[in-house]
This record gives structure tokens, C-alpha cells and sequence, in this order.
């Protein structure tokens, strides 16, 4: 991955003065757009609430997981309830491009944005778009491990040893995007048969399995579990906020998202969903995960970004297969193999 690219001023103010004549009668507009949200709930609400502000437009908005997400789509595919659906892990969104359940979108301002944006624009005739970006690794209570003599974890290996025992927690595959992308990024990296071993190992590690792959940064934070596995940037919020809170990216490599935004085929609300669109692509709308500590690395590169974001450039990436492990069918067919071979393990 690149480092972030940054423009010069006359560039900055040229986009600033697009994005002001595109919200200008934002005040006067009416009507409501039906989103549903992946990514961290602070940021959900915190940009539904700034473009209200801003265009007059109310967001009527939830706050779900990924697979949660994908499944109520097919659910509501004959009659859609929802016009947008933005942030959280990309395979999902993915998934329901080939299902034909999302809306194609080049937006205007496609070269203002990172290229792994665009790829993903590209691999799903423009039903997806990438949103943001982050790296799969650990977040462990230093406190926590000093008091029960528990070394820091720094490779996936280390996470499989005996000592680690009850230590772990993982977010669940069926419902979590976040642990589709860490078996999906193990199987790509070690091999399938090789990482359905690691996982059972890992499994007699693990805690509990939680319903969204938000929950790691703040139960490591508080003491509630001493190892947290999920996307580095949850973890940095709470280690900038003073708590007890270290990150490691996996020694050996690990995988990483690209989360996505869509419309939803059949919106009712298809204008109002597109500014929607627009406004959270643009450098206000991506600027709102920083200002609220949810710190992945935005699509859009004409602004500064916030610089407590983890630098992907510092993390060893796996190539990732977005296309091959964002197949509605090969989810599936991991998931399943999961619940059989790991998650029927007695613990």
C-alpha cells in the first residue's frame, strides 16, 4: 500500500469549492435517505447527524454488521427498505454485487480517490466503491498480560500456544465481516488445510466468539480479555485515550480490507442516496472518522488525513484475492467449513 498522497493548496481549494457548490442548497433540500452502517457506530452517527446539517436531508439510519447487513438485503430484495449501505468489510459488499442487489456508481470524482478505491469500483462493475482501508492484527491489555506473566503476541504463531488458553477473543464469521477476512486472509496465507489446523488451535484459545468485530478494542481496553484479534485501527483509539492498550501486526503477514459504500438496487430514495453517497466519499464526509477515533485510512486522497491513523506502509500485507474471497459462494463454502471443522470443537 501507498503512503498517503497529499495535494497542494490550489488542488485543496479546488475541491473545496466543488463539494460547496454540490452541498449549496443543502439547506433547502427535503426528504430522507434510508442507510444502513457498518463501520464504527461514533462515525455512523456522526455523519448522518453533519448531513442533515448540511443538506437538510434527514438519515434514517442503522447500525449493523456486515453479514447481518448482507443477509437482510437478499431478505428485502423484492421490496428494498434501504438506499445505502456504507463502511465495514468489503467481501460482503462484494457478495451482494453478484447477487444483484446494489446499484452501479462511477462517482464524478473518481480521481480524487486512493487506487485500491478504485479497484474495487473496477472488480464490481462500479457496484462497489472502496471506502476505506485497515490491517488485520492484535490488540492485547499490557496490564493484563504483565499480571497473568503472559508474553506480547507479535505472530499468529504465538496466538496458538497453550499459554494463551481462554486469553482470546475473535469476532464470528456468520455474522462479522471482520472474521470472514481473518479466515479468508489465513487461507490464502498458509494454505486452506494448514489454516483450518491453526484455527482449531486458535479456537482452544479463544474466550468467546462475538456478534461484530467491533467489540475486541473495547473489551482489551477495559481488562475485560488480555487479546483482541480484529482490524489495528480499533484498538489505537483506546491506546491514544490512555488505556492500557498495545497493537501488533502478525510477524509472518496478515490481510486487510477495503470497506465498502453502495446504493441498493431498487432505492427509493435514489437522488438523496447518491448525495449521501457523495458527501461520505468527500473530504468532510471522510474526515468524520478521525474526529470521532475511528482511525482507518480514508479512499479520498486530496485532504490531510488524521495522523494517529496506523500507516499501512509499516504493516507486511498478504495479496488478498478481493475477487476470488468477496464470491458469495466461497464465503459460504469457508463459513460452513468453519462451524463443521472449528466452532463444533469443545473449547
Amino acid at each position: 500500500m501507498r503512503p498517503f498522497v497529499q495535494r497542494n493548496a490550489a488542488a485543496l481549494a479546488a475541491c473545496a469549492g466543488a463539494m460547496a457548490l454540490l452541498f449549496a442548497s443543502g439547506a433547502a433540500a427535503e426528504g430522507t435517505v434510508n442507510a444502513l452502517c457498518s463501520t464504527d457506530a461514533g462515525w455512523c452517527e456522526a455523519a448522518a447527524a453533519a448531513f442533515t446539517r448540511e443538506t437538510g436531508i434527514r438519515v434514517q439510519q442503522a447500525h449493523k454488521g456486515t453479514g447481518e447487513i448482507g443477509a437482510q438485503l437478499r431478505a428485502e430484495a423484492a421490496n428494498p427498505k434501504t438506499d445505502i449501505w456504507w463502511g465495514g468489510t468489503g467481501d460482503p459488499f462484494l457478495q451482494a454485487a453478484e447477487q444483484g442487489l446494489l446499484e452501479a456508481y462511477r462517482p464524478a470524482y473518481i480521481n480524487d480517490l486512493h487506487d485500491w478505491s478504485v479497484r474495487q469500483y473496477a472488480m464490481s462493475q462500479n457496484m462497489v466503491g472502496g471506502f476505506y482501508t485497515s490491517a488485520i492484527g492484535f490488540g492485547f491489555n499490557t496490564e493484563l498480560l504483565r499480571r497473568k506473566k503472559l508474553h506480547e503476541p507479535k505472530c499468529w504463531a504465538d496466538l496458538a500456544k497453550p499459554e494463551y488458553r481462554g486469553e482470546i477473543e475473535i469476532s464470528h464469521p456468520a455474522s462479522s465481516g471482520t472474521a470472514y477476512t481473518i479466515i479468508a486472509g489465513l487461507v490464502q496465507q498458509m494454505g486452506e488445510d494448514a489454516a483450518f489446523d491453526y484455527l482449531k488451535k486458535l479456537h482452544r484459545n479463544v474466550t468467546s466468539y462475538t456478534r461484530s468485530g467491533q467489540a475486541q478494542a473495547p473489551n482489551v481496553a477495559k481488562g475485560e480479555v488480555a487479546v483482541g484479534v480484529s482490524f489495528i485501527f480499533g484498538f489505537e483509539r483506546w491506546r491514544y485515550d490512555k488505556f492500557p492498550v498495545k497493537t501488533a501486526a502478525p510477524c509472518e503477514g496478515t490481510s486487510y480490507e477495503v470497506g465498502g459504500i453502495a446504493l441498493v438496487k431498487g432505492a427509493r430514495n435514489k437522488e438523496n442516496a447518491k448525495r449521501y453517497y457523495d458527501w461520505l466519499m468527500s473530504p468532510a464526509g471522510q474526515a468524520i472518522g478521525g474526529q470521532v477515533g475511528s482511525l482507518q485510512s480514508p479512499a479520498n486522497k486530496t485532504f490531510k488525513p488524521d495522523p494517529r491513523i496506523p500507516p499501512m506502509s509499516e504493516v507486511k500485507l498478504i495479496k488478498y484475492d478481493f475477487e476470488k474471497y468477496g464470491r458469495a459462494a466461497e464465503r459460504k463454502r469457508l463459513i460452513d467449513r468453519w462451524t463443521r471443522e472449528v466452532e463444533s470443537q469443545a473449547r
